[in-house]
């Protein structure tokens, strides 16, 4: 009898791009992302995120407000052992999120589901992950520019959870001296770590964004841990531009994907 033909498992039908969406590529091609054309599209401060989350080796991370998944993926390709879970509450973006997890064949190692930050217990258990990542709406409900776009206003404004329904579903979520990573407004820097205080997420790193050398602060990036005693370290504000449009170096070995330097500035003290 003629031997079977092998099958191969792993292949299988790659996600379709619908028409109200872009293919983009980060780390030379090595990730893929289906995006909205007119909805909520990744920025820069989801890569510095990702770049700025501490995480040990074979960690749980969860990814509230994944959106797209971005920062889910970039964690995935930078941590081949960590495992993580992205949850937000559009499910359209979900279900982008679980095509963009697919086409970057990351199934083994992320997982997406639909949830809201302001009923968490039906996210996940207590104390179930290690560590948190999060990139909440920067805008009070109401205040400055809405957009129609309900992808888009979603992610900018806090109208379906604000800073502290994240930051209340980090601490539930998070194991005893779990760590959260954050990056938001340089401005509204003192509504985040009154916040986080009030979530038993105390600051313990913090690093400020600009945008060039001698401008003001844009953003900031702060990891807490949950029940950590008090006490900062203050890093070396990272610059985004060096001249015109080009990236300083750090940038740019981040858009590209490198992973050396990643634990520079990545330590914290209980």
């Amino acid at each position: 009898m003629d031997s079977p033909v092998p099958i191969d498992l792993r292949r299988v039908t790659p996600p379709t791009q619908k028409n109200d969406e872009t293919l983009d590529a980060l780390f030379h091609g090595r990730l893929k992302l289906f995006q909205s054309r007119d909805g909520y599209r990744f920025s820069l401060d989801a890569l510095l995120l990702a770049h700025f989350v501490t995480l040990k080796r074979r960690e749980s991370v969860i990814d509230l407000g994944t959106g797209n998944g971005v920062i889910a993926l970039i964690l995935a390709r930078l941590h081949e052992d960590a495992k993580i879970a992205g949850v937000d509450v559009q499910p359209a973006m979900v279900e982008r999120a679980e095509r963009n997890v697919r086409l970057n064949q990351l199934e083994n190692q992320v997982r997406i589901c639909h949830g809201d930050v302001r009923e968490v217990e039906a996210i996940a258990p207590s104390a179930s992950f290690d560590v948190a990542v999060c990139n909440p709406p920067y805008r009070l409900s109401g205040s400055g520019r809405i957009s129609a776009n309900d992808e888009r206003r979603i992610a900018r404004h806090e109208s379906r959870g604000a800073l502290g329904d994240f930051l209340s579903a980090a601490s539930f979520l998070l194991r005893a001296k779990g760590r959260i990573a954050l990056v938001y407004l340089a401005e509204r820097a003192v509504d985040l770590f009154s916040a986080m205080r009030a979530a038993r997420l105390e600051p313990k790193r913090v690093r400020m964004v600009h945008s060039f050398i001698g401008a003001d602060a844009s953003l900031v990036l702060v990891e807490g841990i949950k029940a950590g005693r008090s006490g900062v370290k203050n890093l070396p504000p990272l610059i985004v531009y060096r001249d015109g449009k080009d990236y300083s170096a750090e940038v740019a070995a981040m858009i590209a994907g490198a992973t050396c330097g990643l634990r520079e500035h990545n330590t914290s003290r209980l």
